[in-house]
């Protein structure tokens, strides 16, 4: 005769919220915001081995006054993942940003964010790019349908890959 199973710990961390659109004009989203990025691009430089992403050296003015669309997602600790888009005339769709926060790896939250772009933006085209040693994100991309176009060089031995999916 066995006992009973062991019970799954409970993941300590607390839920995130769904994905809702973030206002940069309000100072301390803003500053959530950079401080996110800072952390998940330092994440991607380490994988890709290049600390020259754009992204990674932004001043808060310059994020503030870009122009794309963000979608946020928050814990109790914050904002902890965020996607960005622009769209074309053409209605291209170009996914520009899409970090979550070392803490947050590996509870959805990419996921999440990328249903909900879908959901409020769907496009029968999107493209985005990423790190080609970026394995993980690569990995991300590829299950929710998209596939490898390119790769563009941005530094001796560094590479962007190219993706795009088509909607019918």
């Amino acid at each position: 005769m066995t006992g009973p199973r062991p019970s799954r710990a409970a993941d300590p961390r607390p839920p995130f919220s769904r994905p809702s659109r973030l206002d940069l004009s309000d100072t301390a989203t803003l500053r959530q915001l950079w401080h996110l990025q800072q952390a998940a691009y330092a994440v991607e430089a380490r994988l890709i081995g290049f600390d020259g992403i754009p992204q990674l050296h932004e001043s808060l003015e310059r994020l503030g006054a870009c122009d794309e669309s963000f979608l946020g997602v928050r814990d109790g600790t914050g904002l902890v993942g965020a996607v960005s888009w622009t769209r074309s005339r053409s209605g291209v769709l170009d996914i520009c940003r899409l970090v979550v926060h070392p803490d947050a790896h590996r509870r959805g939250v990419a996921t999440a964010l990328l249903d909900a772009l879908d959901s409020i933006e769907p496009a029968e085209l999107t493209l985005v790019s990423t790190g080609t040693a970026n394995l993980p994100a690569v990995a991300l991309y590829r299950r929710r349908g998209f596939v490898a176009t390119g790769e563009c060089r941005i530094a001796p031995g560094v590479t962007l890959t190219l993706l795009e999916r088509r909607n019918a």
